[in-house]
């Protein structure tokens, strides 16, 4: 996984995530920025939450979980290896940890609190502060190669599998059932089940996705194929592509429309520029 600036500064959904009942689960690990609000719950591999992070349901961490200070949790966060739990981070329910717990003070746990390892009581480090400050600190001096390698650790698994891309909630979103809203670029992967509506400065769905909600997007959006929109896709000042075999359960309001072969659009489109038709996906540049 590579970047070329602060990896928060964008939405990405990796592949094959679903918003279950209550829940986001993915098979990489969960990035959440400062300042975010998540309506759901999330289990993942790792999950790291930035200053004044808010979960609406449980974290499930088959890995390690970081809440730096201020996070708020409204139920259980469960934890298969070590835990991290910066000053003044609330817990509605229950925090339970197979390894080491390191938690800071003034931390508020409705339900107790059970570590099977190492128990330290003190202020740890806002990890997932000085991650990034330092990550953006290498960027802005070039040593790209060094960035790389420290996000390839972040990401791998202990035998090594790099493979599961992370779930990246940038600072300052909104995610929950009723909408999706992030002031960044938004990137979703394929095979993604997802409730709520997109709100985006630009937003990218891959490939046999259902998105049960409207894409809105100031800039591009893209359809993979065989992806289903259940609502409306609007563009302000961008173009709309439709690939093949895609379906929108709504309107399209854009500059420019492009419709694979065999994509379908319900409701009415309203295009201020062309409209073009592919008879092949080779068509597409």
């Amino acid at each position: 996984m590579a970047f070329s600036r602060d990896p928060l500064d964008e939405l990405v959904v990796p592949d094959g995530t679903e918003a279950q009942e209550r829940d986001l689960v993915t098979d990489g690990d969960v990035l959440v920025g400062a300042r975010s609000t998540v309506g759901f719950g999330v289990r993942g591999r790792n999950v790291l939450a930035g200053e004044s992070a808010e979960f609406g349901g449980a974290i499930e961490a088959d890995g390690d979980c970081r809440l730096d200070m201020w996070c708020d949790v409204a139920e259980n966060v469960l934890v298969g290896e070590d835990a991290y739990v910066g000053e003044r981070v609330h817990i509605g329910g229950r925090l339970k940890v197979a390894g080491d717990l390191d938690i800071g003070d003034d931390v508020e746990i409705d339900e107790g609190f059970e570590a099977n390892g190492w128990i330290v009581i003190r202020n740890p480090m806002p990890t997932i502060v000085f991650l990034f400050v330092y990550l953006k600190h290498l960027l802005l001096i070039g040593e790209e190669d060094t960035a790389q390698r420290l996000v390839s650790e972040l990401v791998e698994d202990d035998d090594g599998d790099s493979e599961a891309e992370p779930l990246v909630i940038p600072r300052n979103a909104t995610v929950g059932d009723d909408a999706w809203r992030v002031s960044t670029p938004a990137t979703i992967g394929d095979d993604c089940r997802l409730h709520g509506n997109v709100r985006a400065e630009r937003i990218a769905v891959g490939t046999d996705c259902n998105i049960f909600g409207s894409l809105r997007a100031r800039g591009d959006i893209t359809v993979g194929e065989g992806t289903r929109i259940h609502g409306d896709v609007t563009t302000r000042e961008g173009d709309v592509d439709v690939a093949a075999d895609a379906r929108v359960l709504g309107d399209v309001v854009c500059a420019d429309l492009e419709l694979g072969p065999d994509a379908e659009i319900d409701g009415t489109i309203r295009a201020d520029g062309e409209i073009t038709m592919r008879t092949t996906e080779r068509d597409r540049e």
